[in-house]
C-alpha cells in the first residue's frame, strides 16, 4: 500500500496552506487529496473578502498574520481598498465600537465613520436610515483560485481523488481509503469545507458542521462606481459588492436575485441598471458560534482539523495552515488557537464571532 507521512482531505485555500506550510517546515511527504479539482469546492465560489475588522481577539489576530503573508504572494490580485460596513442599528453601531477598542489594541487602523464620510468614499451609496460606519484601509479582495495556485507549487495533489473510509486501529489513523486506492499515513488533516462533518464522522469524530449555501452575481458593469472600491457590507441585511475585474459582484443572504435585489436597491439603487452577466453559489462551513474549528482530535490520534469558519476560510488560510503545520510538526505555535478546538462546545466555552455577513 502507498504510504506518506501526512494526507491533507480538501484542495481548498485551507487544505493548500496545510501542506505548503508543511514543507515550509521540512515535511516533503505530503499528499493533498481533492475529489474534484483545486478550488473547486468553497473556495472558488467565495467573494475573496480579507479583512481585520472582527470582534474576537483570535480572528483579528489570524487575519493580521495572514494578510502578511498575502502580501507576499505574487499574482493574487489583492487589492487592498478596505472593508466598509454601513450600519442602521443602534445595537450595531455599539457593537462595531467595542469591536474598533480592541482592533485598536492590536494595532488595526480601522475607524468609524460619519455618514458623510461613507458618501466621500462610495458616493453612490443610498443613506436613509444609515447611521454610521466603519472602514479599515488594511481591508480588501483577492482571488481566491489565484491564492491555491500558489500554495500548491509543488505539492503531490490527487485531482478526483474522493476519501471513502478512514481506517484506525488501536485508537490511531493508519490509513485512508480512497476512489483511487487506499493510502496509508500517520496523520490526517480534514479541511474538507462543508463536507468536514462526513469526512470526520469516517474516522468517528463528531466536527458539528453545516454547508449553507450563499449565491454570488457578476455584472460586466460597474455604474460608475470608484475605481478603488472598498468591499461594502450593509451589516443588517447581509448585501455586499465589490469591483471584480471591470465589473461588479454582489451578494447576500438571499437565494435568488429577485431577494438580494431588494436589499441591495435599499443601498444601492444603481444596481436597477446594470445588467447580471452570471451567477454562481458555494457554501459557508457554519460552526455552532460561526467561528472556526481548528485542533488535534483527542481520537483518533493522528487526526486533525481546520474546518467551519463560517464564511472567513479563505482569508484565514495563511495563519491557520500555519498553525496546523505547526502542531503537526510539534513547534511552538506562533498564534495560540487552543481556544479554537471543536471540544469548547462540550465545555461550554463557545466563543461567538459577531461580525459574520
Amino acid at each position: 500500500m502507498e504510504t506518506h507521512e501526512v494526507v491533507i482531505v480538501g484542495g481548498g485555500a485551507m487544505g493548500a496552506s496545510v501542506a505548503w506550510h508543511l514543507r515550509e517546515l521540512g515535511v516533503e511527504d505530503v499528499v493533498l487529496l481533492e475529489r474534484d479539482s483545486l478550488a473547486a469546492g468553497s473556495t472558488s465560489r467565495s467573494a475573496g473578502g480579507i479583512r481585520a475588522q472582527f470582534s474576537d481577539e483570535l480572528n483579528i489576530l489570524i487575519a493580521l498574520r495572514s494578510m502578511a503573508e498575502f502580501e507576499r504572494m505574487e499574482g493574487i490580485d489583492f487589492r487592498r481598498y478596505g472593508y466598509l460596513f454601513l450600519l442602521d442599528r443602534d445595537e450595531d453601531v455599539a457593537s462595531f465600537r467595542e469591536a474598533l477598542a480592541l482592533q485598536h489594541r492590536l494595532g488595526v487602523p480601522s475607524r468609524e465613520l460619519s455618514v458623510e464620510e461613507a458618501l466621500t468614499i462610495v458616493p453612490q451609496l443610498e443613506t436613509d436610515g444609515l447611521l454610521a460606519a466603519t472602514f479599515c484601509e488594511l481591508d480588501g479582495y483577492a482571488s481566491p483560485e489565484s491564492v491555491v495556485q500558489w500554495y500548491a507549487r509543488g505539492i503531490d495533489v490527487r485531482q478526483g481523488c474522493e476519501v471513502a473510509g478512514v481506517r484506525v486501529e488501536a485508537g490511531r489513523v493508519v490509513a485512508v481509503d480512497t476512489s483511487k486506492g487506499p493510502i496509508g499515513c500517520g496523520t490526517l488533516v480534514c479541511c474538507a469545507g462543508a463536507w468536514s462533518h462526513e469526512v470526520a464522522a469516517l474516522a468517528g469524530l463528531d466536527l458539528p458542521v453545516e454547508g449553507e449555501k450563499r449565491w454570488i452575481w457578476f455584472s460586466p458593469g460597474d455604474g460608475g462606481l470608484p475605481e478603488r472600491l472598498p468591499l461594502t457590507i450593509d451589516f443588517s441585511t447581509s448585501f455586499y459588492f465589490h469591483r471584480e475585474g471591470p465589473g461588479l459582484v454582489f451578494g447576500g443572504r438571499e437565494q435568488t436575485l429577485e431577494e438580494v435585489a431588494e436589499a441591495g436597491l435599499r443601498r444601492l439603487p444603481l444596481l436597477a441598471d446594470l445588467p447580471v452577466q452570471t451567477s454562481w453559489w458555494g457554501y459557508y462551513e457554519m460552526s455552532p458560534d460561526h467561528n472556526a474549528l481548528v485542533g488535534r482530535a483527542a481520537e483518533p490520534d493522528g487526526f486533525l482539523y481546520a474546518t467551519g469558519f463560517s464564511g472567513h476560510g479563505f482569508q484565514q488560510a495563511p495563519a491557520v495552515g500555519e498553525h496546523v503545520a505547526e502542531l503537526i510538526v510539534g513547534h511552538e505555535p506562533t498564534l495560540d488557537l487552543s481556544a479554537f478546538d471543536v471540544a469548547r462546545f462540550e465545555r461550554g466555552s463557545a466563543r461567538p464571532e459577531a461580525f459574520v455577513v
